[in-house]
């Protein structure tokens, strides 16, 4: 890697299928992006000076005699009076750091082309630290991370990463919906102010916005330059689009922290969600991009999808060895490849009232265990899948009874019950540890290539049943690395979300930090 310095450094030019993103580090704070978007060509020392020049906020009668430019962390230190990039403070104090740039190297790394810089705070004690990488098919990513240099702790209360929008945009697009109507579009012009879309559910929520686009006036599929935002994560989270009355435009993604969820101490880092920007003359550009970044990912499945029967409304909970040897028999004479088994197959599950969290084979049901069943479907030629909800738990369950204390829950009362259940906190190393058990369990002993991982309902009170404190980011974290335990130790195995018709996303994104967190989806496209 090669640094460059702060006094001689010129604006750096990264270039990938017809993108073009401009970083410059000129500034007293953090890195800015100049531009993102539409290639500019071969740019020499001369155009790139010249494109930074143009760019600098002109100063005008009665406003700051240094004005504020976008950088990837805004901050009112440097006359920002828009959203700040960051915000936390220590004990009260150090509520309006100054990240002064430090260092930053590019560097070519797998697929496409990487700046790394470092810009510190000695006065508050605080360094940022953030990645803006192009791939080679064009998407923009950016990751930020902050770390308490201090000697006492420090709670973060916002990081969120920004990409600028050209002048064109001038009309915003976002969805929204609710059971049985997700990833309903709605648009609406980019005014002056901030529109934004919270997630506050502890998962993204059937009415999310998978993405935040803005563009030209009424663009749409094949027409209209178009700039959108992806956060990869599957918690609370908030995106917005925001326009400062000098006419700067921007897009911002972040994790909604609740009070007290990232406190750092002495030399602990929190490192932000992974956000991910497309860009495209018109949509289906712009979500071609995306599509190809997730199918480049090493953990993305390499083989065709198969053709899949489950078992849900087929049997529902009857389930009986005959009836589904039977159904998997006509499912393998129509050309079925995948046969997943669905709720029901575990101890007392007999209705949606009871059992979740009781992950053991119900002997009553199945008085042989499903391997008759997996024999039958394997000999069929067909995988066999089985499902789990292992976030989830039912009042009416063995584990409820020997473990109330390891319910979400706040001030000593449960939350408003959804679909007859409540939610384990897998931020107690006793409950994931539990759970990681009977999985693997019965990973371990069964012929099994796929998980139908659901998780149905909305966390509300999301805190520690013991502490009161809030448990969110937590949470998806240790989803994350029970996904990614089970993977490693079941090599070939696929597991694939389902929530409620839509209402969550969770995939394997390889990421370098702990805590930033996947999560991916399509957006509309034509045909």
């Amino acid at each position: 890697m090669i640094p460059f310095l702060k006094e001689c450094a010129m604006p750096i030019h990264l270039s990938a299928a017809d993108t073009s993103v401009v970083i410059d580090a000129s500034g007293p704070g953090v890195p800015t992006i100049l531009h993102w978007g539409p290639s500019l060509g071969a740019l020499n020392e001369q155009r790139l000076s010249a494109l930074a020049a143009s760019l600098v906020p002109q100063r005008v009668s009665g406003g700051l005699d240094v004005p504020a430019q976008l950088s990837i962390i805004p901050q009112e230190a440097f006359g920002w009076q828009g959203t700040p990039g960051f915000t936390g403070h220590r004990q009260g104090a150090n509520i309006f750091p100054a990240f002064r740039h430090a260092s930053l190297e590019q560097t070519a790394v797998a697929g496409g082309q990487e700046v790394v810089f470092t810009a510190d705070d000695e006065v508050a004690r605080l360094r940022a630290t953030g990645s803006i990488s192009l791939t080679a098919g064009g998407v923009l990513r950016q990751q930020l991370s902050v770390t308490n240099t201090g000697d006492s702790d420090y709670e973060v209360r916002s990081l969120l990463a920004s990409v600028p929008l050209p002048d064109s945009a001038v009309e915003v697009l976002d969805t929204t919906g609710r059971h049985l109507r997700e990833r309903s579009p709605q648009r609406h012009l980019l005014t002056q102010g901030s529109y934004r879309r919270e997630s506050r559910r502890g998962r993204p929520g059937a009415d999310a916005s998978l993405v935040l686009v803005a563009g030209t006036q009424s663009f749409g599929f094949e027409t209209g330059l178009v700039h959108a935002i992806h956060l990869a994560w599957s918690g609370n989270h908030q995106l917005s689009a925001e326009k400062t009355p000098t006419g700067q435009a921007f897009l911002s993604a972040g994790e909604l922290l609740l009070p007290e969820e990232i406190v750092l101490a002495p030399g602990e880092t929190y490192t932000a969600p992974l956000m991910m920007a497309s860009w495209g003359h018109g949509l289906n550009q712009l979500s071609a991009r995306f599509h190809d970044e997730v199918r480049s990912r090493p953990a993305h499945p390499s083989s065709r999808r198969p053709v899949t029967l489950n078992t849900w409304e087929a049997v529902y909970f009857n389930h009986d060895l005959n009836r589904l040897t039977r159904l998997a028999d006509k499912a393998a004479a129509l050309g079925v490849e995948r046969f997943v088994l669905d709720d029901g197959w575990f101890d007392g599950r007999r209705d949606d009232t009871s059992s979740l969290g009781d992950w053991f084979v119900d002997p009553e049901v199945w008085p042989d265990g499903l391997t008759p069943l997996i024999d039958h479907v394997r000999g069929l030629g067909m995988e066999f899948g089985l499902w789990f909800e292992p976030e989830m738990i039912n009042l009416d369950s063995k584990l409820a009874v020997n473990h109330p204390d390891w319910i979400i829950q706040a001030e000593g009362r449960l939350p408003v019950p959804g679909r007859q259940q409540q939610v384990l906190n897998l931020a107690n190393p006793a409950a994931y540890d539990y759970i990681l058990e009977c999985i693997d369990t019965i990973l371990s002993s069964h012929d099994i290539s796929y998980l139908k991982w659901d998780h149905n309902r909305d966390l509300l009170d999301a805190a520690d049943a013991s502490t009161g404190h809030a448990v969110v980011h937590q949470n998806v974290a240790a989803v994350y690395r029970l996904m990614r335990t089970l993977k490693d130790r079941h090599p070939g195995l696929e597991i694939e979300s389902c929530a409620s018709g839509g209402a969550a996303w969770t995939s394997e994104f390889s990421t370098k930090q702990t805590g930033s967190g996947p999560a991916t989806a399509s957006i509309p496209s034509s045909g």
